[in-house]
């Protein structure tokens, strides 16, 4: 996982607090085979000293289920989706890296919003306007809170990750990028932090440089220090991978970043829900994340910038909110964060990520974090348990993102089979195919955790997965193993009068 600082442990990568000196030797780890082929494009990552594969002795027989500490019961019963039924059988989500689940908390606070304190925001001089923009400056309060920034006029409010890093691209971007300048962008990264940084790249002509990925997910850090160089401006990064689970160092390669005046950008869309964040102890120039994904609503999100960023930052849109005073000969801009914040927001979205912000200001951080720790070390081992089915992304640390494979079987119809069962998992690219593509795959399947799910989730879902390979090992017999034949459907229909009035003639 993370510490609260966001500097990680037991990264593996020399220096790294916790991690392994790239001339520590592990028993029984230098001489392990990986138990796939490495594809080609970790082919650069193959033997060296700072990086080992786990045998099957380190894998371990029997997974060992969470201890005490937090109630997860006690927080499910705030969570009304996870006690209804889909196709008959209780709703299993493990779905939680597309989208988290709302508690019921948050519900009341959109519903309240719209059913009783409508109003705009802002310069209003009645009761419900100010109640309204007395809630929506809390929630940015709230989201400075949450991410340990000084000052809640950091916090720009954003329909989400995506439009967070598209603003700080055409703004920032558009202002400092140059000719031959360099943008190093993880191979983990969502293609939010990816596509947006090739267009203002290709607008600019700077560069987009990719930093490699280790062969169980950690991002290749003696090929980052090789890349930083005097003509890298930005570094976008992922606090935690929505494909992988992996964790980045993230202090240590901001500090890098620094050292040659880079800006840092960090993806926080899957971490903010998993562990506690900082900005201040990363030290990040941007941090962005979404509602959604941190038991808020859809269209709401959040970006951190300091302060002396944002405020050299030239508006990315126009119109109501973001200005001071307009004229046809002169127009002058509001201070951060409204001038960045053109239009009505999303008011009833700000409501429901102050009450989810304050949801889960209100857990116990650490017990919640610790339970997601060891119930991903039970998933892991208990999928490991499954014949023919492999895990990608397997880095120390990571969050509890499970992406597979199941032989035998495609991942868009295996997650069709599990929703049969009630399960909920995801499948694809996942909006990585940079990072599927370099375990020379163009789609997985996902099961992602969150802190309301449980060993019983984890168990359903092996159970399923077990009968979903039985059925497909029964279907493709072992070679040298023929079945009797059976009589063939006919390609097409007999006659024109079997044909079923959908289908073309």
């Amino acid at each position: 996982m993370t510490t609260p600082d966001g500097t990680g442990r037991g990264t593996g990568i020399s220096g790294a607090p916790g991690g392994l000196s790239t001339s520590t030797t592990l028993p029984g780890r230098g001489a392990a085979s990986p138990p796939h082929p490495l594809p080609e494009a970790l082919a650069h990552a193959a033997g060296g000293g700072h990086y080992w594969l786990p045998t099957q002795a380190d894998r371990g027989s029997a997974p060992s289920a969470p201890t005490g500490g937090f109630d997860v019961e006690a927080v499910r019963r705030d969570f009304p989706q996870l006690h209804r039924e889909v196709n008959g059988r209780p709703l299993v989500w493990l779905d939680n890296g597309a989208t988290t689940l709302k508690p019921r908390q948050v519900v009341e606070a959109v519903g309240e919003h719209y059913a009783s304190g409508t109003s705009n925001v802002h310069r209003g001089a009645h009761a419900l306007a100010k109640q309204a923009t007395q809630i929506y400056e809390e929630g940015r309060a709230e989201a400075a809170k949450v991410l340990g920034a000084p000052d809640p006029d950091e916090i720009v409010f954003v329909r989400g990750t995506t439009e967070a890093v598209n603003l700080v691209a055409q703004t920032w971007g558009r202002a400092n990028l140059g000719v031959g300048d360099e943008i190093l962008v993880s191979a983990a990264e969502h293609h939010s932090n990816l596509v947006p940084w090739q267009l203002i790249a290709k607008e600019r002509r700077a560069r987009v440089v990719p930093v490699p990925l280790l062969p169980d997910g950690q991002l290749d850090q003696d090929a980052y220090r090789d890349l930083l160089g005097f003509r890298t401006k930005l570094v976008a990064l992922t606090h935690a991978s929505n494909v992988l689970g992996t964790v980045p160092p993230v202090a240590e390669m901001t500090a890098l970043a620094h050292r040659y005046g880079a800006r840092v950008l960090v993806d926080g869309a899957q971490a903010v829900a998993h562990f506690p964040v900082d900005v201040t102890a990363l030290d990040a120039d941007f941090y962005a994340f979404s509602g959604h994904k941190v038991f808020g609503p859809t269209g709401i999100g959040a970006l951190y910038g300091k302060r002396e960023l944002l405020e050299a930052m030239p508006p990315w849109q126009g119109g109501g909110n973001m200005i001071d005073s307009v004229s046809f000969e002169e127009t002058s801009y509001a201070p951060v964060p409204h001038r960045l914040e053109a239009g009505t927001g999303h008011i009833g979205g700000v409501a429901g990520l102050r009450a989810a912000l304050r949801y889960l200001s209100g857990l116990d951080r650490q017990a919640a974090t610790a339970h997601e720790e060891q119930l991903t070390a039970y998933a892991t081992a208990a999928l490991r348990t499954v014949p023919g089915l492999r895990l990608i992304g397997e880095a120390p640390g990571k969050i509890g993102v499970l992406t597979f494979l199941l032989a035998g079987t495609d991942p868009i119809a295996l997650a069709g089979a599990l929703d049969q069962q009630g399960i909920a998992v995801r499948a694809g690219h996942h909006c990585a195919q940079p990072a599927l593509a370099a375990y020379g795959l163009q789609a997985a399947a996902r099961a992602s955790l969150a802190l309301y799910n449980t060993v019983q989730d984890v168990d359903s879902l092996v159970t399923a997965l077990r009968g979903v390979q039985a059925e497909a090992a029964a279907s493709c017999p072992p070679p040298g193993v023929h079945r009797p034949a059976t009589p063939q459907r006919a390609a097409y229909p007999a006659s024109p009068s079997a044909v079923s009035p959908a289908q073309p003639t």
